[in-house]
């Protein structure tokens, strides 16, 4: 396609990975009802792994033997989000948990500044006293205390925010599409291991219609396509429009939860989700798109 074909669906195809990945919080609660943890997620890296590297197979003469251990890190902070968060999905409400994880934005810049020594700037400042503010009305509950879905939902957050720290270190001078091949492949491995030593494979499930259909569109569309459309959107758009549009993978996911999953939404718990959205929006953009062009 040519470059002005590409500008143009860069937008869309930003859009629709965070619409996927929104509506993808409720289709896991679900499929958690059935399938272990550690065991979802290495079916989900795996198709992921295989899907993504046949359609990048052209990138496989760029392969040098560091992808491997680069793969390996960044696919562990994967695994370590994906597991926490899942664990965490299962102990609280898909609403809560699409926020919760959306900490990780505001996080990134104090774990560059701990990695790098970039000191954060008033924008950031200002992104964590709104995020703390907005997690506090959406976790705490009267008597000050969080259950533990939603401290398990936070920890990813530190973790994904980890991850992105982690990507930015290894990724460069290296093909971004393959190696994300090798952390997919890497975050399975992991995950097979855990559900070896910890859980029972769910064989009866994966037979089951029920089970395919929503674990075919966490392999599928959550995992694999909506990367794609990640990464070819944000090369295709501006920085600051791209965070926008995928900062609203949050809002979709409590939209779906409320529609398909029938999550309750309070008046305090949408207070907190707005301040938590305000504050990822912030963060990731300063609010350039508010400022008149030069």
């Amino acid at each position: 396609m040519s470059p002005k074909t590409m500008r143009v669906l860069a937008k869309p195809m930003l859009f629709a990975a965070a619409l996927i990945w929104g509506t993808s919080f409720f289709i896991m609660k679900n499929a958690l009802d059935v399938m272990p943890v550690f065991f979802l997620l290495a079916v989900r890296f795996t198709a992921g792994a295989v899907l993504l590297s046949l359609i990048a197979w052209k990138k496989w003469r760029e392969f040098t033997p560091d992808y491997l251990w680069r793969g390996a890190l960044i696919g562990g902070f994967l695994f370590l989000a994906y597991s926490v968060q899942t664990f965490g999905l299962a102990l609280t409400t898909p609403s809560k948990n699409a926020f919760l994880t959306a900490v990780y934005c505001v996080l990134v810049p104090f774990l560059t500044w701990a990695v790098v020594k970039a000191r954060p700037d008033r924008y950031n400042i200002a992104a964590a006293l709104l995020c703390v503010t907005g997690v506090g009305l959406v976790s705490l509950t009267e008597d000050l205390t969080v259950n533990a879905g939603d401290l398990l939902t936070l920890l990813c957050a530190v973790f994904y925010a980890s991850h992105i720290v982690a990507v930015a270190k290894v990724s460069p001078g290296k093909d971004i599409t393959l190696l994300t091949v090798f952390q997919f492949a890497f975050a399975a491995l992991y995950a097979w291991i855990c559900g070896a030593l910890t859980e029972t494979f769910p064989a009866a499930a994966l037979t089951d219609p029920a089970v395919l259909l929503p674990m075919a569109y966490l392999c599928v569309m959550a995992t694999t396509v909506a990367l794609l459309f990640q990464n070819v959107g944000q090369v295709w758009s501006d920085p600051a429009s791209a965070s926008v549009i995928l900062s609203l993978e949050s809002v979709f996911g409590v939209a779906s939860s409320v529609v398909f999953y029938g999550d309750p939404v309070t008046l305090r718990l949408l207070a907190g989700f707005v301040l938590i959205f305000v504050a990822v929006v912030c963060s990731e953009t300063k609010f350039s798109f508010l400022h008149r062009k030069s």
